[in-house]
């Protein structure tokens, strides 16, 4: 299995110091193997059986926003739980290996197995079934005392976890994330952590249902209240934010794009929000560079398979401006931001992850 190549551009390059040590985004969470079924005709039915015009393998969950912000080139720490079994040993490997995804927090524990998931895409939206069991081990006590870090993306539980708090005291900005309440509880103190983070980025069905509207700029403007950076992402209509810290406020809509598969697109989102964020740029630019990347991953098979590396960024901006009726477009004018950022991006540079692990993939 060939490793990915190692020519890596690095997008905080300009604003890095010689003294600089630790990582650009710590992560934690589970780690699961991704089964991923693409181009069915509609779901299975009791009884019957279907064909899928492509599937894929991967490391999904928390690896999917690991492996996006590596091909982004972040230094990328992940705290995930392994389990002992062919699973885990292959999805240590792409992490690791591969990815260049730091996994010295993270752990092979022995006679746990490894969370599955069957992600199942039809008509541009996705079903999935997994099967799994707790991990034996807590994020915070495979983190202890959080390393350096300029970053972290952390869970808004009623409850932050230890690791996160510390993170937050110690200087590290908070990037929040959410995963559907199927209780639909949406318990208030969960919006009363925000005080912690710099930054929350749920899509438009939980930001409402976090704060009692129907609306979702209502609901951006509720949660602007309570956290200095406030991301609401719209699926197709792409997405809106509110930068408390420097006044600005900006609906980016998403690329007119021919949706193969959504899996994992969130995950790219975020990944490329940070990056800018980390890179100081202005919001306009950091929501349309997510929403660049995240249609990006959307036109292949989902997960960790699809998120772009920044050769697939350039490649994407060579070709848009090679079609010489798009060169006045608006579209691109949009995007005029990555002319300057692409011209430094190596021809080498890391690019999807389609070569390495297509014997295990007809896609």
């Amino acid at each position: 299995m060939d490793a990915i190549p190692a020519r890596r551009f690095d997008p905080l390059h300009d604003i890095r110091t010689p003294t600089d040590k630790g990582f650009d985004l710590l992560l934690a969470g589970t780690v699961f193997q991704d089964i991923i079924f693409t181009g069915l005709p509609h779901a299975p039915e009791p009884g019957t059986e279907i064909w899928s015009e492509g599937m894929g393998s991967c490391p999904g969950g928390v690896a999917n926003q690991a492996i996006a912000a590596a091909r982004l080139g972040l230094r990328t720490g992940l705290a995930a739980a392994f389990g002992d079994d062919g699973y885990g040993d292959y999805n240590w490997k792409i992490l690791d290996s591969q990815e260049h995804v730091d996994l010295s927090l993270s752990q092979k524990i022995p006679g746990w197995h490894s969370p599955v998931t069957v992600s199942l895409s039809v008509h541009q939206d996705r079903s999935m079934v997994t099967h799994g069991h707790p991990a034996p081990v807590s994020s915070s006590e495979l983190i202890g005392t959080p390393p350096p870090a300029l970053a972290a993306v952390a869970d808004l539980g009623e409850e932050l976890e230890p690791w996160a708090l510390a993170a937050h005291s110690s200087g590290v900005k908070l990037f929040g994330d959410v995963g559907w309440d199927p209780s639909g509880a949406w318990s208030p103190a969960r919006l009363d952590n925000l005080q912690y983070f710099h930054a929350f980025m749920p899509n438009q069905r939980e930001a409402m249902a976090f704060t009692g509207t129907d609306d979702p700029w209502a609901a951006l403007y509720s949660l602007a209240d309570r956290v200095p950076v406030a991301v609401v992402t719209l699926g197709a209509q792409g997405a809106m934010a509110v930068d408390s810290e420097t006044g600005e406020e900006e609906w980016v809509p998403s690329l007119p794009v021919a949706a193969f598969d959504p899996t994992g697109a969130g995950d790219c989102f975020g990944a490329a929000f940070i990056v800018g964020s980390l890179a100081g740029w202005p919001l306009s630019d950091r929501l349309r560079f997510a929403n660049l990347c995240a249609s990006l991953a959307v036109q292949e098979v989902g997960g960790s398979l699809a998120a772009p590396g920044w050769g697939d960024i350039a490649d994407w901006w060579q070709r848009a401006n090679a079609r010489r009726e798009r060169q006045s477009s608006q579209w691109l004018r949009r995007y005029g931001f990555l002319a300057e950022i692409v011209r430094d991006v190596p021809q080498e540079a890391q690019r999807r992850a389609t070569a390495t692990i297509a014997h295990l993939s007809d896609a």
